[in-house]
């Protein structure tokens, strides 16, 4: 079987790349940051806060990046709406460091300096890579405000642990230049792609699911949603109209698409089922159980009265397999988590279910597990072709895989004119 190995490459020559500049200590490394995107060709326009002009001269700025630096929306010297017309030209919006005044302003919608101001009126693709003390980082409401931008599509490249401003050690450190970069790579990667699902109806399964044998106890597994969420949030960001049906969550799930709550694996199935006649692309990302108890009490079991509990299980309907006999035109996605190498695995439920193209992944790398941010996957489809991915994120990931399913289809659309001709 052919086999290719993803590479990632760094193309910035004629985008437009947006920097802002907030007051954190941190604000030096953004000249690196300003420098470096020149140095590969990027148009780089840089915005700052009130407070990082305190630490840093704008004038630094605009020798680094060649062009005037934005820092006042009223001064009367210049285009009042300079900002706006930078938003409407930018190709990403990268904001580093950012402090946890401007995450919070930017997770409600407030627009009160240009760098704010000028990311409400941006559509490009929003990069924010935070810089803070631990405690503030780590506090309930930033983290809210994270996950708020995350559910939005923002990019967050998280801190790193390591010496803070305060002269101690924790995490809230800028994360490294290079991180950023690839950071804004993906960002930019996104733009390319914006809008080139559109049209397109596609529905997801995530989290795991929840087998009840009393009221409230149940068999499940350490599914967080995460691949899932990413996969619906990747192609709602691409212009897709999208259901994800999710069990057991513990991940934001995306805006803008619509949410179908299920328990159990039945649940699913029939969730499932309600939109086959609607879907033309399915992803089975979920983590469903194989086996359900067979019969389920209707009162909660107790110790005291139970001195040994034996469950009868009965297998799960196959959603997949399901959907296949219902739909044989849809175009099926599915995932193998396994335990070791995959990839044998992997292709027998390939050819059992019917499926367009799997994921095969190996569940006990730490990086790659359930409950990480990150996955190493190979893509096989129906004709055998293996594409081996390195380690990415999950979003990065499920954007990769929206690439193969649409050069997928656009191959069986041309297949299918070329016969009918």
């Amino acid at each position: 079987m052919p086999k290719w190995v993803w590479v990632k490459k760094m193309e910035l020559k004629g985008k437009v790349i947006l920097v802002g500049v907030t007051g954190s200590i941190a604000v030096y490394k953004a000249c690196e940051l300003v420098s470096q995107l020149r140095q590969k060709g990027a148009e780089v326009h840089v915005l700052m806060t009130p407070h990082a002009t305190h630490l840093i001269s704008p004038l630094t700025f605009h020798a680094l990046s060649g062009n005037p630096v934005v820092t006042d929306l009223f001064v009367p010297e210049t285009h009042a709406l300079e900002h706006v017309a930078l938003a409407d030209r930018a190709d990403a919006f990268l904001i580093a460091p950012a402090t946890a005044n401007t995450i919070a302003k930017l997770a409600l919608g407030l627009a009160d300096d240009a760098v704010t101001t000028t990311a409400l009126a941006c559509p490009a693709p929003l990069v924010i890579a935070p810089a803070m003390e631990t405690k503030m980082w780590q506090h309930p409401a930033t983290q809210g405000h994270i996950k708020t931008l995350q559910a939005r599509g923002v990019i967050i490249v998280e801190p790193e642990t390591g010496w803070l401003a305060s002269g101690k050690q924790g995490v809230g450190r800028l994360a490294s230049l290079e991180r950023i970069m690839a950071a804004l790579e993906e960002a930019l990667k996104r733009q390319e792609r914006r809008q080139d699902l559109t049209g397109w109806r596609v529905v997801v399964t995530a989290g795991a699911t929840r087998e009840f044998f009393d009221p409230i106890r149940f068999l499940s597994n350490p599914s967080t949603g995460k691949m899932g969420i990413a996969v619906a949030q990747a192609a709602r960001e691409r212009g897709a109209e999208v259901v994800l049906i999710a069990g057991h969550t513990e991940a934001p799930l995306p805006e803008g698409v619509e949410i179908v709550q299920v328990r159990t694996a039945k649940e699913m199935l029939d969730a499932v089922l309600r939109y086959a006649d609607w879907l033309e692309v399915f992803v089975g990302a979920a983590a469903v159980a194989d086996f359900t108890p067979k019969q389920v009490a209707t009162t909660k079991l107790r110790r005291s009265e139970t001195k040994r509990l034996l469950l009868e299980l009965e297998p799960t309907a196959d959603i997949l397999m399901a959907l296949r006999q219902r739909r044989p035109d849809a175009f099926l996605v599915g995932f193998a988590a396994e335990i070791g190498e995959p990839l044998e695995r992997a292709k027998e439920k390939l050819a059992l279910k019917g499926l367009d193209m799997i994921v095969a992944n190996d569940v006990s790398q730490p990086d790659a597990g359930f409950g990480v941010d990150t996955n190493r996957c190979t893509v096989i489809t129906r004709d055998g072709q293996i594409k081996t991915l390195p380690l990415l994120t999950k979003l990065e990931f499920a954007h990769q895989l929206w690439d193969f399913v649409r050069e997928r289809r656009e191959r069986q659309k041309a297949e299918v004119k070329r016969v009918c001709r």
